[in-house]
Parts: structure tokens; sequence; C-alpha cells
């Protein structure tokens, strides 16, 4: 029998049966400094991509708005120890079986969009290319997930080792 997913008590509450969705962060931002985060949006209106946010918890990084460019402007203007000089993400992306080309769509939209070409696209016979992302060369900076039309990225947290 596999192990059930704990859920917060406020989730219990709230009537949620699963796991809080997975939210990535900021570069530099981990979960215990974000214990730290006051909210006050600072990071936020400073960040050039615009692809900041605040949620209940602290600073999130809505990659559907567009490309983290790491370009440390949230870290510069937090009066808080909420960034940390590691600037590396704890996250990194996969793509789900919403993908078009499980239906039969040729698609490249994630691979023409990503800065690093961490997706390459693996030929198949008898249907579109199957993109493939390559875990070591992600950043995490989630310029794939905008322009993709189905939806079919999504951020996923790295394994402990990795972040």
């Amino acid at each position: 029998m596999p192990a059930q997913a704990s859920i917060s008590r406020r989730q219990l509450l709230k009537g949620s049966t699963g796991p809080a969705e997975f939210r990535p962060r900021p570069p530099g931002v981990n979960l215990v400094s974000l214990r730290d985060c006051t909210r006050c949006g600072d990071c936020v209106s400073a960040c050039p991509e615009g692809v900041l946010g605040l949620s209940d918890d602290g600073v999130i990084l809505l990659p559907v708005r567009g490309e983290c460019t790491f370009c440390g402007t949230c870290a510069e203007v937090c009066e808080a120890p909420v960034f940390t000089t590691d600037f590396r993400l704890s996250h990194t992306f996969v793509i789900s079986n919403a993908c078009l080309v499980q239906a039969g769509i040729t698609c490249m939209s994630c691979r023409d969009a990503c800065p690093e070409e961490a997706i390459s696209m693996q030929p198949r016979i008898g249907g579109p290319f199957l993109p493939i992302l390559h875990q070591s060369a992600c950043t995490g900076c989630g310029a794939c997930v905008a322009p993709c039309p189905a939806d079919a990225i999504h951020a996923v947290r790295k394994e402990p080792a990795d972040a």
C-alpha cells in the first residue's frame, strides 16, 4: 500500500484532500529563509520581469508571467533576510502528459523558449517529436512555461541533495 501524502491542519479544515500545490520561489529563497518574509511587496515591485508575486506564506515565482533572469534586484531591495547568497532555485520543471504531442500535435514552443537549451526534441516514428527536459541543464527560470499552449510544464521541488 503506498504511503499517503500528509496534509496540513488548515487544508483539512478547508476541505482539501491533498497536499498543497508546490509554489516555486525566487532565486536565493528557501523554506527556512522564507519564514522571515514580511510580505511587504518590495521585491514584487522591483522585479523588472514582473515574475514575482505574494502568497499567504511569502514571495513566489510566477513563471506563467515570464522568465526569471536572475538579475538579483529582488534580493537588493529586500530588507529582511529572505534572499540567501546561494542564488540557485530550489525547483525545476517537468513536462506533463498534457503536452500537445501526446495528442499527436506538433509543438516545439518550450524548446524554442528555453535560453539554456535544456529541452530537446526526440524524434518518434509515426508522431511528432517528443520534448525531453534535461534536469541537469534546467536553471528553473520558467521561460518555457508561459509559451506552452497546453499548460503542460509545471514546477517541482528539486531533490534535497540538489537544492
